[in-house]
């Protein structure tokens, strides 16, 4: 079985899902195509397998960085820092989770999906909780769009990172921190008391 999903994962990260075939895989792996169905069900069963290990260590891995800072700017540098590193550390894994071959329905499509909801929701959740009580409610719808959007503008900056190599990893993450830190301080600055308005008439 560990033998299987570390071959079907190099090949899915080199090839890309749509090009790889099972007997692939199973040659590559020394067992027969039908033996693997009988493993894993289809091919889409045997990539989830493959999926599950590298979005699990993901989102450990931008759990871990951000579970120890104290505000939500320093919670975002944290989280792009690691998203970035990991990717950087393991680009089998991103080429398996953000696959752009993949379908855009059925088992994969749905399991993709759910990655990326709890990326976001862990984010969101994170920021939120690094926020007084008094803002939370009022901030979290849009700390939840803000999180969704950075989630995409994190992958598309990632793509065209791995595709150019044109700046290190450490400075993709710091130009994305750079574009989105300013306003997500600006949103979560403590909230201040409207002055008060004398109603009467001013005193010359």
């Amino acid at each position: 079985m560990e033998q299987t999903l570390l071959a079907a994962h190099g090949l899915f990260a080199e090839r890309g899902y749509a090009a790889v075939k099972m007997d692939q895989i199973a040659a590559a792996v020394g067992v027969t195509k039908p033996l693997l169905y009988n493993y894993f069900g289809n091919k889409e069963q045997l990539y989830i397998a493959c999926m599950e290990r590298s979005g699990d260590a993901l989102t450990q891995t931008v759990a871990d960085a951000v579970g120890e800072t104290d505000s939500p700017a320093d919670a975002l540098g944290a989280g792009v820092h690691a998203f970035f590193k990991f990717l950087d550390n393991d680009r089998a894994a991103w080429a398996v989770l953000f696959d752009e071959t993949l379908p855009q329905s059925g088992d994969v499509a749905d399991r993709v999906a759910e990655y990326r909801g709890q990326i976001v929701a862990m984010v969101s959740g994170t920021l939120l909780a690094r926020l007084s009580r008094a803002q939370r409610e009022a901030a979290r719808v849009e700390v939840e769009a803000l999180s969704t959007a950075l989630l995409g503008a994190a992958e598309a900056l990632a793509r065209w990172w791995l595709r150019t190599e044109a700046l290190s990893a450490r400075e993709a993450a710091e130009l994305l921190i750079a574009t989105v830190e300013p306003g997500l301080r600006a949103r979560s600055a403590p909230l201040q008391p409207s002055p008060s308005t004398d109603k009467g008439t001013p005193t010359p």
